[in-house]
């Protein structure tokens, strides 16, 4: 059985955070508030995690897959980024935004999609996604969580416990959350390319 933390929405338990941490770090899978319904979350270093991720969600290894970022300062060793995005970005996060870059070196070759070497970038505008990567020092490995067969993010804590109860470690409950996945903004031409229209409006990226 996983566990399940009530959490504050505005001021998260450090106590309950730096459980979820040493969850993470000990290969856990774990189920996580944020401005766009829950998502699943790893450490971006655990092959076995992600891997169990693919089957929750029945994803192949072709799937984009997100690095969830705390603020902008993380983003140059990861994504491969010009100033003009930078910019974008800058004026836009956090934010209900999945952002795709070309990756660098620094991210794990099984999170990059095979063929274009593509990774996508999320600054999550949630306190307790704020806190919990306050808490983790590094991006999380994540991808929203919407179940095999549906369309929607999930958004109901006690929903996901129901059918998540046994496949994951730790089930982090904000309360019920917007059903919309992320905005996709594609940044790797020149130009903003809207690849999905979710929580984030795409007006400022010229769609």
């Amino acid at each position: 059985m996983s566990q399940f933390f009530y959490m504050h929405p505005d001021n998260p338990q450090p106590r309950l955070l730096k459980q979820a941490v040493a969850i993470i770090n000990d290969g856990g899978v774990i189920v996580y508030p944020t401005d766009s319904g829950y998502a699943l979350g790893c450490h971006l270093g655990d092959k076995k995690a992600l891997d169990r991720i693919c089957r929750i969600r029945d994803i192949n290894r072709d799937h984009n897959f997100t690095l969830v970022c705390q603020d902008l300062s993380q983003l140059a060793e990861y994504a491969r980024v010009d100033n003009a995005s930078f910019r974008l970005l800058k004026n836009n996060t956090p934010g209900a935004y999945t952002f795709v870059f070309k990756g660098t070196k620094e991210v794990p070759r099984r999170l990059l999609n095979p063929k274009k070497k593509t990774i996508g970038i999320r600054i999550p505008d949630n306190q307790i996604a704020q806190q919990l990567l306050a808490e983790l020092g590094e991006p999380l490995m994540s991808t929203t969580l919407i179940l095999p067969g549906n369309e929607m993010a999930e958004f109901d804590p006690d929903a996901i416990r129901e059918h998540l109860d046994k496949h994951v470690d730790l089930i982090l409950n904000g309360g019920y959350l917007g059903e919309k996945p992320t905005t996709v903004v594609d940044f790797t031409e020149n130009f903003p390319e809207i690849l999905r229209v979710g929580e984030g409006p795409v007006e400022p990226f010229g769609g």
